[in-house]
Parts: structure tokens; C-alpha cells; sequence
């Protein structure tokens, strides 16, 4: 086979490494990603579970667009996008929006409402331009006001999404022998692996660092990639911020066998690299945040979905009784709107993600 540095090289049984199988399975010709239908056919994110993931971030983009004085244009660049999903549903809300009041109430944030700001009056969704970064075809029924670019763009002012695309960044496997940390290969075919040669230096330096203490036999994925990757999409920022949301764990508390695995058609599968499934592994949200922080040179924020979704408003609390007298419609609606924050909020589930939150040329903004 041809190797990414361009040599040829030969591996035993023709087993790969996992980076190569699974950049050749995620993204090579019918990969998962892009070709069929898409994620939303196999897998449920929080932008398939509730509008009112899109309504809390309208209402950060709000945030941040006050950050950045309210600029002419405001960019929201999703990578990762799947089918443009998201943006579609920002389309939508966003197309009458213009800024969000301080603190809206949980039925306001699951509706998207939102006020005039007095110092801006142009509106909110007239200024948004909607870029989304994915290496599949741009889908015949995504609305003309999105940009579809399989680059992610530079200069951007505004917000970069990356909303589960961190975890299907392709990323070698490793685990822990008597003589030290050696890659494991993966027969594309079947998944069956082999230990492979010992781990490059710089891999060794970022196990040292951030997947310490792993006992003989123990998995690590090496998020070394991952970091790369998100450096380089917070090195396109101009001014603005970047959000990662992610499942993920942190240094002290990685997963003893690592977290790689598979997903079709709604079920959890083993991790096969051939073009069948997803192939997928939890985010060291630790070690990309610093790679991002190096590259911003700001503090970055770092909370769960929980906490983040709550901030912007959606707390999933019931409604009040009283309105199921005064408003039985409203009842109803806020009911459901509750229901699907508590799906969104859920910490053994989607609540379980990580938010990282990495400004660039701005002050801080944090979900409050």
C-alpha cells in the first residue's frame, strides 16, 4: 500500500494501522461518511434529538456575535456536518432572529424566540453565513444559504462548530507490553488485530503525558491526530470562538481498554474498518483543549452538555400546572420541550458530552 509519508510500506497479514484503516473506512471511496444516507441513518446525536440543541446555540452565537461588536457578516462554519443538519435548523431559526434576550426562559430558548438588539437593529440571521465542512456530497435538498466546502475555511469571524467529528478523527491504537507501547494493527476485513512495531517518539511523548499509568495489556488511542486536527481548525479563526461537543474523557480518568468501537443502524457493533459502520473513539478533551489553547493563546472552557444547555436557558424543568388551565396548547408544547431537554441533559447519555469552548481575539465568552 502507499503511505500516507510517501513510501511504500508492507504489514504483516496486510493489517494496517488503525489511523490508516480507519481513515480508508470513515472517508476513502464508500467510506461511512460519505456515501448512503449519512450518520442520522445509524447514529442519534443531539442535533437529531431536539431543536432545541439548535435553539441554545443560536442563542451563543447571539453571545458571541456580542463579542465581536456585531460584525456585517458573522460566520458559523459546522465541521463534520454530516448531511447539514444543523445549519439547516439554524437556517430556519436563525433566518428571524437577530439577538437573544440575557436570560430567556426555557420555553423561549426551545422556541428560538428572540429581541431586537438596541445597538444593532440589522437582523440577527441576515448577517449569518453558513459554511459546512464535510468530505460528501453536498445534499440536493440543503437550503441555497448554506456553503458546503469539504475544507474548512480560513479567516472565519465567528463560531466553528464541531459537533462529534473529533471522535471519528482517525487516530492510531496502541497497547501497553513489557517493552513498552506498540501499535496495534487491524486486519480491515475482519477487525482482528495484531501488536505491531514499537510507537513513534512524538506518540510515546503524548502517552507519556496524557494516558499515563496503563498497566501491561492495556489499550490507549492516541489522540495525537485529534489534537493536530483541532489546532488547525482554531488556527482558521480570525476573531470568534470554536466549540467542540464530544463524548470524551480526561487524564486522570481514561478508559482502561480504550473507548474504540462501531455503530449501525441504531445498535452499538464491533469496530470493523471496512466501510460498514462507524468507527469511533472517545476525545482526551484534556490534550486537544491545551493544542487549542496553544494556537488561541486564551483560556479555554471545558463543561459537560449538562451544564452548557442549562447555562443557555434550557433546564428541562416542567412546566407550571397552571398553564395546562390558562394555556392548554402552551402547556403541551412546553411539556415536550422539556422532554427533549431532558433527553439533551441526560448525564448517562447525550448530557454526558463535553463542551470545549476556545475563544480567539475575544474575551472569554462562557455559557452562564
Amino acid at each position: 500500500m502507499q503511505c500516507p509519508y510517501g513510501r511504500r510500506v508492507t504489514f504483516p497479514e496486510d493489517r494496517l494501522p488503525w489511523r490508516v484503516a480507519m481513515d480508508g473506512a470513515l472517508y476513502g471511496p464508500g467510506g461511512f461518511f460519505v456515501s448512503g444516507a449519512g450518520p442520522a441513518a445509524h447514529f442519534r446525536t443531539s442535533v437529531h434529538a431536539s431543536p432545541v440543541f439548535a435553539a441554545a446555540l443560536l442563542r451563543l452565537i447571539s453571545e458571541i456575535d456580542t463579542a465581536l461588536g456585531h460584525p456585517s457578516q458573522l460566520d458559523v462554519v459546522d465541521v463534520g456536518a454530516g448531511r447539514g443538519e444543523l445549519l439547516s435548523a439554524l437556517a430556519v431559526s436563525g433566518g428571524s432572529a437577530v439577538a437573544v434576550r440575557p436570560s430567556p426562559s426555557a420555553s423561549e430558548v426551545a422556541a428560538g424566540t428572540s429581541v431586537a438588539h438596541p445597538e444593532n437593529p440589522e437582523p440577527f440571521g441576515r448577517r449569518l453565513r453558513l459554511t459546512a465542512v464535510e468530505r460528501a456530497a453536498r445534499p440536493e435538498y440543503l437550503p441555497e444559504q448554506i456553503e458546503w466546502s469539504d475544507q474548512i475555511p480560513s479567516g472565519i469571524t465567528g463560531l466553528l462548530l464541531a459537533t462529534e467529528w473529533l471522535d471519528n478523527v482517525p487516530l492510531d491504537v496502541a497497547v501497553r507490553t513489557e517493552d513498552g507501547w506498540r501499535y496495534l494493527l487491524v486486519d480491515p476485513a475482519s477487525g482482528e488485530e495484531s501488536v505491531g512495531e514499537p510507537v513513534s517518539r512524538v506518540d510515546a511523548d503524548w502517552l507519556d503525558r496524557w494516558w499515563p499509568s496503563a498497566a501491561i495489556g492495556a489499550r490507549a488511542e492516541i489522540g495525537r491526530t485529534r489534537d493536530q486536527a483541532w489546532a488547525d481548525a482554531v488556527g482558521k479563526i480570525d476573531r470568534g470562538c470554536a466549540l467542540a461537543v464530544d463524548y470524551g474523557h480526561l487524564r486522570d480518568d481514561r478508559p482502561v481498554d480504550g473507548s474504540l468501537t462501531g455503530y449501525r443502524g441504531g445498535r452499538q457493533v464491533p469496530p470493523v474498518p471496512d466501510g460498514s459502520c462507524d468507527v469511533t473513539a472517545h476525545v482526551a478533551m484534556d490534550s486537544v483543549a491545551s493544542a487549542g489553547e496553544r494556537v488561541a493563546r486564551c483560556t479555554y472552557s471545558l463543561i459537560s452538555q449538562r451544564e452548557a444547555l442549562r447555562a443557555l436557558g434550557a433546564d428541562g424543568g416542567r412546566p407550571p400546572l397552571s398553564l395546562a388551565a390558562s394555556d392548554p396548547a402552551g402547556y403541551v408544547r412546553a411539556l415536550a420541550a422539556a422532554s427533549s431537554v431532558a433527553e439533551l441533559t441526560d448525564p448517562a447519555g447525550l448530557g454526558g458530552h463535553w463542551w470545549l469552548l476556545q475563544p480567539v481575539g475575544v474575551p472569554l465568552v462562557v455559557c452562564r
